[in-house]
């Protein structure tokens, strides 16, 4: 069966395959910031971040995380479980970076005590704002015990990742997650986990490893995306 696209993102393609519970992801080399309004693209972006989140996934899974990743089909196609998707980005922050620069009014790279779990209203049309948890009663984007789910899923995820990054000589500044929840009603960590949804530095150099150096124009973008991609997975990627 020739595959049916369904869903078209910043940086991805869903398409159905006729295959009861289970899309495939395909990943692009478009790369955007600030909501859509820089936009351009980076080689082999696609295929680096597709394979990175593979092999993330599998490592959650390993651990007791449930992922929608079931298998990887291609260099730039995973095979996923078809997700219903709650309407919330849920940021987990190990240090100052981003906006919490300016709202917090401390210096970039500062360590938290403790990680920092926030919620973001899922709406490009909006800018994606930032919200509590009375905005998402308020909204119905979630009921009370899934949302304490994706909150223990997450910080737990956070607890595996910051390690394994740093025995890889990476600091995990912070990391935006998406979850669903499949036909059942059982939830899964979506969407991917690479450049363009983590904040990645060296951790000696604390040069920037990820979407920032499009985002602020750094150049070397390719360049940072392949060296994070060896250095977590000890290959080079399929191209």
């Amino acid at each position: 069966m020739e595959w049916i696209r369904i869903y078209e993102g910043k940086a991805k393609i869903l398409f159905e395959t006729g295959e009861r519970g289970s899309v495939v992801q395909r990943f692009k080399n478009d790369a955007t910031a600030f909501n859509a309004l820089k936009k351009g693209s980076i080689p082999n972006k696609g295929a680096i971040n597709c394979q990175l989140s593979s092999h993330l996934f599998q490592f959650l899974e390993s651990n007791g995380i449930r992922t929608h990743f079931l298998e990887r089909i291609s260099p730039i196609d995973m095979k996923i479980r078809q997700l219903r998707m709650v309407g919330l980005e849920v940021v987990v922050r190990n240090r100052v970076a981003g906006s919490l620069v300016k709202r917090l009014g401390m210096e970039e790279g500062t360590p938290l005590a403790q990680p920092i779990l926030e919620w973001y209203y899922k709406r490009d049309d909006l800018g994606d704002p930032l919200v509590n948890r009375d905005h998402i009663r308020i909204l119905r984007l979630a009921e009370d015990a899934v949302l304490a789910q994706i909150g223990q899923m997450a910080k737990r995820a956070n607890d595996l990742l910051v390690p394994y990054f740093a025995e890889r000589g990476i600091l995990l500044v912070d990391m935006k997650f998406e979850f669903g929840t499949d036909e059942t009603g059982s939830l899964f960590l979506g969407d991917e986990i690479s450049g363009d949804t983590c904040r990645f530095w060296d951790a000696t150099t604390h040069d920037k490893m990820d979407k920032d150096r499009f985002r602020q124009d750094l150049g070397k973008i390719e360049e940072n995306y392949l060296a994070l991609f060896r250095r977590v997975t000890r290959h080079e990627p399929e191209i």
